[in-house]
């Protein structure tokens, strides 16, 4: 059976194979589509919002990589995604349609009142006006992303040399974040072996990656930052344990 294509809002536009973003648009545990798009804070897999919820009441590793989130509470390390939420409903243009329907019904047969959506859609027959309205939905950037970053790439140890470049440097995150989540962004991205240790250096401090950014931008102060970007200078040397 074919794959289901990419939904193009152009007929001009090529249509792409779905199945090549099913590992990121999808839910490890349901294996269906993201729906409540909900990230660990402490390793940065994403399920659905009621999946990981559920899974937690009866473990706290992550499904995914089995890393501990937290020994007694691991639903306080958990984040609602909304940009990647936003960005299954655009893939799967059905999906939004369908799950308010199903959480409609759901308050309904209970007699509860129905939550507003996040994001109102346009009357029936506006579709311009809807359009413009899911690519401000997409674009707006949530509140709790309050820190910008700019990570510089300072340089590799002599003996590394199996990783790639980081194309995209500039980063929005919370202040909640620690060093930590930088690191294991950056080795999501550059692809790094275990062998290959990542070393965070803000000013001419070399950051502990339990350091939230908060406390890095208050311990720095105006040095830290440049333009409003909240610098973090990085380099990758070998592990002590390699």
């Amino acid at each position: 059976m074919s794959s289901p294509l990419l939904y193009s809002d152009s007929e001009d536009e090529p249509k792409l194979p779905l199945s090549p973003f099913y590992p990121y648009i999808r839910c490890g545990l349901c294996c269906g589509f993201l729906i409540d798009a909900t990230t660990i804070t402490e390793c940065l897999h994403t399920f659905c919002k009621s999946c990981i919820v559920k899974h937690f009441y009866n473990s706290n590793k992550c499904p995914t990589c089995t890393v501990v989130v937290h020994e007694t509470q691991p639903l306080y390390h958990i984040r609602p995604d909304r940009q990647l939420q936003d960005i299954v409903y655009k893939m799967i243009p059905f999906l939004e349609e369908a799950e308010r329907n199903r959480m409609v019904n759901f308050y309904k047969k209970r007699g509860s009142a129905i939550p507003k959506p996040v994001c109102a859609s346009a009357p029936s027959g506006h579709k311009k006006q809807k359009k413009e309205s899911m690519h401000q939905c997409m674009l707006s950037i949530p509140p709790e992303l309050d820190v910008s970053l700019l990570l510089d790439f300072v340089g590799a140890e002599e003996g590394i040399k199996s990783y790639k470049p980081l194309e995209r440097p500039y980063v929005r995150v919370s202040s909640d974040a620690t060093v930590r989540h930088v690191e294991l962004f950056i080795r999501k991205k550059m692809e790094l072996s275990p062998t290959c240790q990542v070393d965070v250096v803000c000013g001419d401090q070399l950051l502990d990656q339990y350091q939230s950014l908060k406390d890095v931008q208050r311990t720095v102060g105006s040095e830290a930052l440049e333009d409003g970007l909240l610098v973090l200078h990085f380099g990758l040397v070998l592990s002590c344990l390699s």
